[in-house]
């Protein structure tokens, strides 16, 4: 790894408060005191992290690493993937962000200090990626997500919760996202297909997992594993407002599933149609709507890990 002349993008604006801006000079005599041989960018804006990854993955990096938080490295993977060499090209990730939800998968140290240490190591996983097909202001579109995606309630509350202030930590921002969703929200009725098997359902959300984790911390999928060559398919059905709030505690400690209204399956492919808009948000981020075809993509990245 020492040997691998790197490419590392940098999300200054990661971070509570931006923070990731404030720790890149450490983080760059870190990382280069750890031995590592890079240059890195800055990004510029959303979207711009994948365009970075794919260019350099094209160019022959055969070492990129994120320094961000979870949409980050979603963008970066976005990139290395999409370029013709994602095969031979690793991942790196020293994580700033405030969720930090799938370096809890891959058991990535949190503190950035001991990250880039980490980064150096030999030790690399090859990871399932899932890929999602969606609608985005009318058009089809497509997106890889290392970590999870879900449709109605969950990306109604991302998109609120980035409207949240970012000085308030991981968790915060996504409970009060809730908060301000809750209210108006009302569950749907989609046709939902798992690998051929199709059903009606009424559903306050759909979370389709790779990772375990999601809203900085909760153990949303607690038996997800990254390299089981599934998906985690989480389906929350037709519960009530206050029943929610009631339960809503249980998802730190992963116990949520056991709850009567609650649906765990594994699948390679999912497919979910709704007659009214449904939201789309994948690891994190919001995306677009439905209708949205979900399918694994096996041993499909390779990070240090």
């Amino acid at each position: 790894m020492a040997k691998t002349h790197a490419k590392v993008i940098v999300n200054p604006v990661a971070g509570a408060n931006k923070a990731t801006y404030r720790q890149w000079p450490h983080i760059q005599s870190l990382l280069r005191g750890a031995g590592l041989s890079f240059d890195y960018q800055y990004t510029e804006g959303i979207g711009h992290a994948t365009e970075l990854a794919k260019l350099a993955a094209s160019n022959g990096y055969r070492f990129l690493v994120a320094v961000g938080g979870d949409g980050t490295v979603n963008e970066v993977a976005n990139g290395l993937l999409s370029s013709d060499n994602s095969v031979t090209t690793a991942l790196g990730i020293v994580s700033t962000g405030t969720g930090n939800d799938f370096i809890r998968s891959l058991g990535i140290p949190k503190d950035y200090v001991k990250a880039c240490k980490h980064v150096m190591g030999e030790c690399r996983s090859l990871i399932d990626v899932g890929l999602v097909e969606y609608r985005k202001n009318g058009a089809a579109a497509r997106r890889y997500f290392v970590n999870g995606a879900g449709v109605g309630f969950d990306a109604e509350v991302a998109e609120a919760s980035h409207h949240m202030p970012r000085f308030i930590g991981s968790t915060v921002p996504f409970v009060m996202g809730l908060l301000k969703t809750l209210p108006f929200y009302r569950n749907k009725d989609i046709a939902l297909n798992i690998d051929g098997r199709e059903e009606s359902r009424r559903v306050l959300s759909v979370i389709v997992a790779n990772g375990a984790y999601f809203g900085g911390g909760m153990r949303i999928a607690p038996e997800a594993k990254l390299s089981d060559r599934r998906l985690d398919v989480l389906t929350i059905g037709d519960v009530g407002k206050a029943e929610l709030l009631q339960v809503f505690p249980r998802v730190y400690k992963g116990t949520h599933i056991t709850h009567p209204k609650v649906r765990m399956e594994r699948a390679e492919r999912v497919v979910i149609n709704c007659v009214k808009r449904i939201l789309l948000q994948a690891d994190g981020e919001l995306l677009g709507e439905g209708p949205v075809t979900f399918q694994i993509l096996p041993a499909a990245l390779t990070v240090v890990a």
